[in-house]
């Protein structure tokens, strides 16, 4: 018959079987597509439960949190440790450090009164004036003006303090003056190092409650040859003395002393074992760019804590010396100069935590930083067209960036890096204008990099993805 076949198969029975199958496949796609859309996952029925990933998901998690917290609370103590270890060991940032004090007014003015108090203890008005009264005596002048001579000794002493704080105060704010101020502390540098191991030293000495002194016998001979050049030869007789000026006035100094060794080893290690911890958090966690911006947030709120408490300190440091010192003013400024480098130390360190916090965030996988990226995207390739389209083309360089655009964008990113890891003393100005210069980098590769083309994967040998046909179900394939 007609409608029959040679092995006795009805000849329409393929085509509606296929049919058949094909309706089914619509009607379960239908099914799964309407599961999705209301918020359903789409069930299968040999799948076994994923149970078992849960608990490793919550504790890689947890690893995650516990690690960051850990460096981020651990980052303030790091940064103390390492300005105090480069203060105490490295000569050229301790100069640094106290070297612009000589030109500051207020140091000046308490340089200014220790040098006279010292000289005035050397110099002794009544005994001068004994000496005179005695000439005048042997010479036969009555003792009316003798007696006139003596009455003369608190105006006299008064009148030699003024000329020798006038002299003093030449001293202090002469080039010589900042010249061995400055050659003082080099030197004296090395014995602050002996000094904390407790070897004693014979330039900078710290006494039982924390002073931190400097001897001042370089500049009492500034001041007695100043004062011989403008006529009190009696200050040539002066001798050599003993005179320590205070730079700084704390008992942590005594203990930093009695651990010098753990300070140093600290300064050393325990900034790495900061970033050793944060930077294992995030490899530890399941989402990656999200825990590299809070760990980069983290550690900038750290830094602010660690300003929040040296302002606290300082506070508390000026309270402690109003009782003690004539100059409150030269005891802080004093205070801020030594503590200079760990204000740009923290300020650095946080304004990288923000950086690293905006980039891992543009970089991410949230909704809305993908969002960012596609609009800056689309507004790049309408330029892009804008200019081609008025003969504007950058040929077959951005060709050649559309396909290794990837490459180039990290290329960037690792040598801005290197530009931040190999700088000797980064500060936020560092790693802004290296963040920005990046930045307008990568943003001008995105407008200058031509999209692939149809046909140039094929003509570098790398598959087309856009030419591969759609699986298709073994079911819906009509059957040969």
């Amino acid at each position: 018959m007609s409608g029959t076949t040679d092995d006795g198969r009805d000849g329409a029975g393929a085509p509606q079987d296929a049919a058949a199958r094909l309706a089914a496949l619509e009607r379960e796609n239908a099914e799964l597509r309407a599961r999705l859309a209301a918020g359903g996952q789409p069930v299968l029925v040999a799948a076994a439960p994923p149970a078992p990933r849960e608990p490793r998901h919550r504790g890689r998690a947890a690893a995650a949190v516990v690690l960051v917290v850990l460096g981020a609370l651990l980052a303030p103590v790091a940064v103390v440790a390492a300005w105090a270890e480069r203060t105490l060991t490295d000569t050229d940032r301790y100069v640094a450090t106290v070297g612009p004090i000589a030109a500051d007014p207020a140091i000046q003015g308490a340089v200014a009164g220790r040098l006279t108090d010292v000289v005035m203890e050397q110099i002794d008005v009544q005994a001068i004036l004994g000496t005179v009264v005695d000439g005048l005596e042997q010479r036969g002048v009555g003792p009316r003006a003798t007696d006139a001579l003596t009455q003369l000794e608190g105006p006299l002493t008064s009148g030699v303090e003024s000329f020798v704080r006038r002299a003093a105060d030449g001293v202090v704010t002469s080039d010589a003056f900042e010249d061995a101020w400055v050659q003082a502390n080099r030197v004296a540098h090395q014995q602050l190092v002996a000094t904390m191991r407790g070897e004693g030293g014979e330039l900078l000495q710290i006494g039982q409650d924390g002073q931190l002194t400097i001897q001042l016998s370089g500049m009492i001979d500034l001041l007695k040859q100043r004062l011989v050049d403008r006529g009190l030869g009696v200050a040539a007789r002066i001798p050599e003395v003993n005179a320590t000026f205070t730079l700084l006035q704390t008992s942590q100094l005594v203990q930093v002393q009695n651990r010098y060794a753990q300070v140093v080893a600290l300064g050393t290690w325990l900034p790495w074992i900061s970033l050793g911890l944060l930077a294992a958090g995030v490899l530890v966690a399941r989402h990656k760019s999200r825990t590299l911006v809070v760990a980069g947030l983290a550690l900038a709120a750290s830094m602010v804590v660690l300003a929040i408490g040296l302002a606290i300190g300082r506070g508390l440091y000026l309270d402690a010396l109003k009782d003690v010192v004539l100059r409150l003013d030269a005891a802080e400024v004093l205070f801020d100069q030594v503590v200079s480098f760990l204000r740009v130390t923290l300020r650095t360190i946080g304004v990288l935590g923000l950086v690293v916090a905006i980039v891992a965030y543009l970089g991410g996988s949230s909704a809305s930083a993908r969002s960012l990226r596609a609009g800056a995207g689309r507004g790049f390739a309408r330029l892009r067209d804008y200019g081609e389209g008025r003969g504007v083309s950058t040929g077959p360089v951005g060709d050649w960036l559309g396909r290794y655009r990837t490459l180039v964008r990290v290329t960037i990113i690792v040598i801005a890096a290197l530009v931040l890891l190999l700088a000797g003393s980064p500060t936020p100005g560092l790693i802004i204008g290296t963040a920005l210069v990046a930045g307008v980098l990568i943003a001008l590769l995105e407008l200058v990099a031509r999209p692939p083309r149809p046909g140039d994967a094929a003509d570098d040998g790398t598959p087309d993805d856009t030419a591969t046909p759609p699986d298709v179900p073994a079911a819906a394939q009509p059957s040969h």
